[in-house]
């Protein structure tokens, strides 16, 4: 069996990727690859967990990826934040995109905006322990919530 090496270590160096500043990356371009990320993570949860169908894979993954669902991620997470994260969080949220919120209020799109834009700068700044941690406190806050 192979040595394992982590993820972003091993992609960086086989290919020969450039070291980023993250100060210099945009918060919307954070948000771009946190996006990517949390929905990585959130659809590996739920093919280890379970045995469903896409669809029925499809749907669950949806409810937890959606802005709403991330809004009230954050906003239960902001006390735990550490200053750099809490930084990173409201850069994410201020930023001014071009895109509307198509299903949430533009409140709910703009801290789910902020909450991806800290994925992407936890994950990129190879930090994936403190990613996935805030994500299961932050899953199991909201949706214990709900199921109360």
């Amino acid at each position: 069996m192979g040595e394992s090496v982590e993820f972003l270590t091993y992609l960086d160096e086989r290919l020969q990727l450039p070291e980023t500043d993250l100060r210099e990356v945009s918060p919307l371009v954070l948000a771009y690859i946190g996006d990517a990320v949390y929905e990585l993570v959130i659809r590996t949860m739920l093919v280890k967990t379970s045995h469903a169908q896409v669809e029925q894979l499809h749907k669950r993954a949806s409810i937890r990826v959606k802005a709403g669902t991330q809004s009230a991620m954050i906003q239960h997470l902001q006390p735990s934040l550490t200053e750099e994260e809490e930084r990173i969080y409201k850069r994410g949220r201020n930023a001014k995109s071009h895109t509307k919120a198509k299903n949430a209020a533009m409140s709910d799109y703009r801290r789910a905006t902020g909450f991806e834009a800290l994925m992407g700068y936890l994950y990129l700044k190879k930090d994936t322990a403190r990613m996935i941690d805030l994500i299961e406190e932050g899953l199991t806050a909201v949706f214990s919530e709900k199921e109360a």
